[in-house]
């Protein structure tokens, strides 16, 4: 299973003598690039073990649990009965607390973006006893979770919160009135899950006797309908969205007290003194919940906890902005106090601080001109905070540590490019994924604080062989500053016969929405291979990280506000002005093409950018920030009462009439996320305009567009089109 670490630490291997060409169809169809994860991979609580799983042809499953120490522990499931019936067939697993009970999901429904739907049953690796968690024919579940002490387990159906009992399979019913489209119990409704990036809207308490939980009250939110085409008469889809200026779920925050059978409040103050709840989480004190709450524009957020013996609520911390103050899920709190560990832009820059409650005040662990990534845990013990941080440039990222008080700070990881990092719950071993633009990833096992040979968990070693026989160009990062004095990173890749004499056409490839990054030294996945596949076809390919996006400090990221589109097509602008002057460019051939905002910013790069754009391809765009949802469109555009003028000079649906090249628009029929209203609206106004373009739509598809040949013929015909227009 392990292998020598000194070999990954390679780049792609030198092309060798039968060079091979990339094609859709090994990228998208076989598989032949699919790079190798661990998906399966959970770590225990004691920290001494993790786990992982595998499948037979049945689908039946194989946990096995693996000690630290080198041992390689055995099979938890070797007792699982082998004559199941064929519908039941597992996807996934939870390991419970106790290491001897194992959650198994079956037929698993994907709802929206994070959240799903599936039967569950459980097995007792003991007795070798496989059950379902509850009866069957009530319907599928989502969510479900152990309680700390592993007794029982927590659950969403049909928009109510349940309990089982593991030792007694007895279920029992904590709310009941949920309905679709009306009330939620313990679960988000759509915009939450969306743009608050969270589905599960429940949380067992430290010591299990409590569940903190949401309510949505949908019933004033307008419904959108999505129509399904797959029966002779299409189904009406009809849910719950709230578009920007538009009313959102009442929201209330509550408990139930288990030992006591009863429910209480935590806030359920009226709508007009607050409007969003976008954390919440128990302190280390087990009687006392902490939770987010935001004004409508999102520029003001309290931190407030709730005591549920006293019923008394303080604030020990509030954060405003010009802006907005950004929601993560940085924040810890220390055990056995209301003391919390958490990041924040206040001061320019995403840094770590310390609320100390017996001094009520905040104290800053890092600070520099630099972004704090991502805060990912305290190891008490020890006294340390560990941390991803962009400190050696924004386009890396690398762990460190900092002690509690602010000192002894640490760079731990070597390794170029951006590493993904997952602590034991004892913080003495972590896994670390790490990648760079031209290394597929490597999963690592770790040992804290030592510098011993690291156990390989993957290593996409295969991957590799296969792209060292590939004709792969040359990638370099790059900087140039803008007319307006800006200077944005950026990266391209050349053919691999690229000669400064010729002249090669250029394509774009962006995504540019707020606080994203796309210039990072790091794996790019399939597009890593399709752009390959375009630059053997003699494009380069270009990616920029213009205004807007992160890792360069808030008030890189935060001039967009108000104006989404404006500053991001300006430096897009820019970019093709910085190619089209470069000797080796032919300057009659510069494209884009993006997904989602990437999509917008194409939209608008081919209409107010005509002038220096050929091509455009379009996915899933926002073509009018009205047709949004409004957690996401006010955060950085406001109220469209507020700014109209914001939101009408950065629609692209509003300046058809400049399209000069070629414009192809893609959308999937059932995306949930951006309506395909938007792409009949920019249709629409092209057709007033009297300018031709090119749509393709793909039914009964989401945003993001897979299942079946569905990725396949996407990208051929993307491709197809770049071949003929640019």
């Amino acid at each position: 299973m392990y292998k020598n670490i000194l070999f990954l630490l390679l780049p792609i291997l030198p092309l060798s003598s039968n060079a091979q060409n990339l094609t859709l169809e090994d990228l998208w169809l076989n598989g032949k690039y699919r790079a190798e994860y661990t998906p399966f991979f959970n770590w225990t609580p004691d920290g001494q073990h993790y786990s992982d799983m595998d499948k037979n042809e049945k689908g039946l499953p194989s946990v096995h649990l693996y000690s630290i120490k080198g041992s390689e522990g055995g099979e938890l499931t070797a007792l699982m009965p082998q004559d199941l019936p064929d519908s039941v067939s597992f996807e996934d697993y939870i390991l419970g607390p106790d290491q001897q009970t194992i959650l198994f999901s079956s037929q698993e429904e994907s709802i929206y973006r994070r959240s799903s739907k599936a039967y569950y049953y459980i097995f007792d690796t003991k007795t070798g006893t496989l059950a379902p968690l509850y009866e069957l024919k009530k319907g599928k579940i989502s969510y479900p979770e152990f309680s700390p002490d592993g007794k029982k387990i927590a659950y969403v159906r049909d928009n109510n919160l349940y309990i089982t009992d593991i030792s007694t399979h007895k279920e029992k019913i904590l709310t009941s009135d949920g309905k679709f489209n009306f009330i939620i119990n313990g679960a988000c409704d759509w915009v939450y899950e969306e743009e608050f990036e969270f589905a599960k809207a429940f949380f067992w308490s430290p010591d299990s006797k409590r569940i903190a939980y949401y309510r949505f009250d949908e019933s004033r939110v307008k419904e959108y309908n999505m129509q399904l085409w797959g029966n002779i008469y299409p189904t009406d889809y009809r849910y719950k969205y709230p578009k920007a200026g538009e009313d959102n779920s009442q929201v209330s925050l509550h408990c139930a007290l288990l030992d006591e059978n009863k429910t209480i409040d935590i806030d359920a103050t009226l709508a007009g003194e607050r409007e969003y709840f976008p954390r919440m989480r128990w302190t280390g004190i087990a009687h006392i919940v902490s939770y987010y709450r935001m004004n409508r524009l999102q520029n003001k957020l309290e931190i407030i906890h709730y005591d549920l013996s006293q019923k008394k609520s303080s604030t020990p911390y509030t954060e405003t902005d010009s802006a907005y103050v950004e929601i993560t899920d940085n924040h810890f709190y220390l055990n056995g106090t209301e003391d919390f560990i958490f990041t924040s832009e206040k001061n320019g820059f995403r840094h770590i601080y310390k609320y100390s409650q017996k001094e009520n005040q905040v104290q800053p662990l890092t600070s520099g001109a630099y972004e704090v990534a991502e805060l990912l845990g305290v190891d008490e013990k020890n006294k340390l905070v560990y941390f991803i941080s962009q400190e050696d440039s924004p386009m890396e990222k690398h762990l460190y540590s900092i002690d509690l008080s602010g000192h002894k700070k640490k760079k731990l990881t070597k390794e170029k490019g951006v590493h993904s990092i997952s602590f034991a719950p004892d913080f003495a071993h972590y896994t670390d994924t790490y990648a760079s633009f031209d290394h597929p990833p490597v999963m690592l096992l770790r040992q804290t604080g030592e510098n011993t040979l690291p156990k390989v968990m993957s290593s996409n070693a295969s991957l590799r062989e296969k792209l060292a026989q590939a004709n792969l160009g040359k990638h370099e990062f790059f900087k140039f500053t803008t007319s307006q004095n800006t200077t944005l990173n950026g990266w391209m890749i050349k053919p691999a016969n690229f000669s400064p004499a010729k002249h090669y056409p250029v394509l774009f490839t962006i995504y540019g929405g707020p606080g994203s990054q796309e210039v990072l030294d790091s794996w790019k996945g399939p597009n890593f291979i399709w752009y390959q596949l375009l630059a053997q076809k003699g494009y380069l390919v270009v990616c920029i990280d213009g205004r807007g996006t992160g890792g360069r400090g808030a008030s890189f990221k935060k001039i967009t506000q108000h104006n989404l589109g404006k500053y991001e097509t300006e430096d897009l602008i820019e970019a093709a002005k910085y190619f089209r002057a470069q000797s080796y460019v032919d300057s009659s051939r510069i494209g884009i093409f993006g997904w989602s905002f990437g999509g917008y910013l194409s939209s608008l790069c081919i209409t107010k950018g005509s002038n220096y754009f050929k091509t455009a391809v379009a996915v899933a765009p926002v073509t009018n920030w009205r047709y949004y949802d409004n957690i996401y469109t006010e955060r950085f555009m406001g109220l469209p009462k507020d700014n109209s003028k914001g939101y009408d000079e950065n629609a692209p649906a509003y300046f058809a009439d400049l399209l000069k090249g070629n414009y192809l628009l893609i959308h999937g029929t059932a995306d949930d996320n951006v309506h395909i209203q938007n792409a009949i609206e920019m249709q629409r106004a092209l057709i007033k305009a009297n300018k031709q373009f090119e749509t393709f739509y793909y039914p009964d598809k989401n945003h993001s567009l897979y299942g079946g040949n569905t990725r396949y013929h996407l990208y051929k015909m993307i491709t197809d089109y770049l071949l003929k227009n640019l």
